[in-house]
């Protein structure tokens, strides 16, 4: 059981623990609380924050009255080998809780995802994910989480893009993919899923990142925003489509490992364009 304290989200305290040494105004603090919705995290988690895992995962589906299509079921494993499942990333949030919810209840819950340290504030969450982008004594603790998760039989959901789809283009989009679920597929001997998830932001998000790119700005102004993105995706309908496994051999010298990221980058776009998915 979690005491009050541990499951409530304060945004000043998450501040102060993650930039230790600034100052921040009041203004910016009440600021973020508005568009992180505070208040409708902190009333989500009086309701579930008891539950763990998937059963919190579940909560937030239920909460949030998120529905999910998915086409290419029968493509889905079941020859009880672990897998690498790897997405695009178009929300930057209840994309994550969708595929956790669908492929956890596909694999009886045996899943991990790899998951930015700042959603470890998310206690109830902490045994589901696999952490990253820690720094120092971290880094090393991180590196023995993960190598004793790819001994398991585990399955790994992960969006190799790290960040969420910006429209490029004309086009929502990932940026290009981390080359280490190629790596750890070869050392791990495990097959990779591609999966295409549909989904969008809101105009303002993209205009919001364009617009810091035409000003030269390198900080991803735009990711404060993904919680005022999460809570829009109320109601909302989602389809996730299913590709073909490919057999972490595919995976040989002829192609870089940050080619080969690319390659399946690509796959994973070309899924719902099949004629069983069209359907």
């Amino acid at each position: 059981m979690y005491n009050e304290e541990e499951l409530r989200f304060d945004v000043a305290k998450i501040l102060k623990k993650k930039f230790p040494k600034a100052r921040i105004p009041k203004f910016i603090v009440s600021y973020l609380r508005r568009i992180i919705h505070e208040k409708e995290l902190n009333n989500f988690m009086e309701i579930h924050g008891q539950k763990k895992n998937m059963a919190f995962i579940e909560g937030i589906h239920d909460f949030y009255k998120i529905t999910t299509t998915v086409l290419g079921q029968e493509r889905l494993p079941q020859d009880g080998r672990p897998y690498i499942f790897v997405s695009n990333h178009p929300l930057g949030g209840m994309d994550g809780v969708s595929l956790a919810y669908y492929i956890g209840r596909a694999y009886n819950d045996q899943v991990r995802i790899y998951a930015n340290d700042v959603l470890l504030f998310v206690k109830p969450l902490n045994d589901l994910f696999i952490p990253i982008n820690k720094t120092g004594g971290q880094a090393k603790a991180n590196a023995e989480i993960t190598q004793n998760f790819f001994r398991s039989d585990k399955h790994l959901i992960t969006f190799p893009a790290g960040t969420c789809s910006r429209k490029i283009n004309g086009r929502i989009q990932d940026l290009e993919w981390k080359k280490n679920f190629i790596g750890k597929a070869i050392e791990y001997q495990r097959d990779v899923v591609p999966i295409y998830f549909e989904g969008r932001n809101s105009n303002f998000f993209y205009n919001l990142s364009n617009f810091r790119k035409f000003l030269g700005i390198k900080a991803n102004i735009e990711s404060l925003y993904l919680a005022d993105e999460f809570a829009k995706q109320r109601g909302k309908h989602h389809r996730i489509h299913i590709g073909e496994a490919i057999p972490w051999q595919h995976f040989d010298k002829s192609k870089s490992l940050y080619e080969w990221a690319q390659w399946v980058r690509t796959k994973v776009y070309e899924i719902p364009l099949s004629s069983t998915d069209k359907k």
